[in-house]
């Protein structure tokens, strides 16, 4: 079972006076991976720009580097895109390996971890937006009991974060703490995806970041529930998962992620991997940013 998208994702920048130059880094092109495939993709930039180039970040996710030399007021940044999303095969949450063994087996043992071990490991420790703290290992207590698989935990935690965090647009902002989303239990899909990691890594779990997109008016949960997130970028989690390596989780809707999402970008903050984030000269204010996403998918 496959499903293909035709996406649209539309950036305007505006400022009081003339940027006279500026460097902008775009995650907007979708990472390759085992099911999904890009089948077609342009970025328009207006004004053009005076240097593109095109390479991969630390973490193997497509980045373009744009420079511009000529004063503006408005940038535009208009990226589309065809993507095949494959339905992947089911797994049993009951067979992976307790979350215990799943931490410890990340412990000093000096000697050369596996390849895929190397990897797991760089998402163990926190980060700028997703901390290591005693109140997200006492929040998910209740998650983790003692021999429990990973997957289940990780269901579970999902499950918990869907039903105690309202999703709330416009109240918290990329910097907004994940303890104080833990207070104030309101937020948006970065805030279930930063309190689900941090849940994990408070407990020596390794676990990603994910950006990318929903389908606009998927269809609702087998609950009847429509689901949220899809008006722009979308976030979720991806949890490392002996023996079947990484699971994807929707904490914002409290699903497994299906093919209803289309990855962008998997890392382990998401400071690294915004869409689009740069710097400029001159005197010029920052006055804001428009932003529209479309996820459209094709008849099958």
């Amino acid at each position: 079972m496959h499903r293909k998208y035709r996406i649209r994702h539309e950036t305007i920048y505006r400022y009081d006076a003339d940027v006279v130059h500026a460097h902008h880094l775009l995650h907007l092109v979708p990472r390759p991976m085992p099911y999904q495939e890009c089948l077609d993709h342009q970025v328009s930039i207006e004004p053009p720009p005076n240097r593109q180039v095109a390479e991969l970040d630390a973490f193997g996710n497509p980045l373009l580097r744009v420079e511009l030399a000529q004063p503006h007021r408005e940038l535009s940044v208009v990226s589309q895109m065809q993507v095949e999303v494959h339905t992947r095969p089911a797994v049993s949450a009951e067979t992976t390996e307790p979350w215990e063994k799943v931490r410890d087996a990340f412990a000093y043992r000096g000697a050369w971890p596996s390849r895929d071990q190397l990897e797991a490991a760089r998402f163990r420790h926190e980060s700028p937006h997703v901390r290591v703290k005693q109140a997200f290992t006492d929040y998910s207590a209740g998650c983790f009991g003692p021999g429990t698989p990973i997957l289940v935990c990780a269901e579970t935690l999902s499950t918990k974060l869907h039903a105690d965090i309202t999703y709330a647009p416009g109240e918290t902002v990329i910097g907004t703490a994940a303890t104080e989303v833990l207070e104030t239990r309101r937020g948006v899909c970065q805030d279930f995806a930063h309190l689900m990691i941090a849940c994990l890594r408070s407990r020596g779990l390794p676990a990603r970041y994910v950006s990318g997109y929903l389908r606009t008016n998927a269809p609702a949960d087998k609950d009847g529930k429509k689901l949220v997130g899809d008006a722009a970028s979308h976030a979720w989690v991806s949890v490392w998962s002996p023996p079947y390596g990484w699971i994807e989780f929707d904490p914002t809707n409290g699903l497994v992620a299906g093919e209803n999402l289309i990855r962008v970008a998997v890392t382990r903050d998401p400071s690294l991997a915004v869409p689009i984030g740069g710097s400029y000269a001159g005197e010029a204010e920052f006055l804001g940013m428009e932003v529209d996403v479309t996820v459209r998918a094709e008849k099958r």
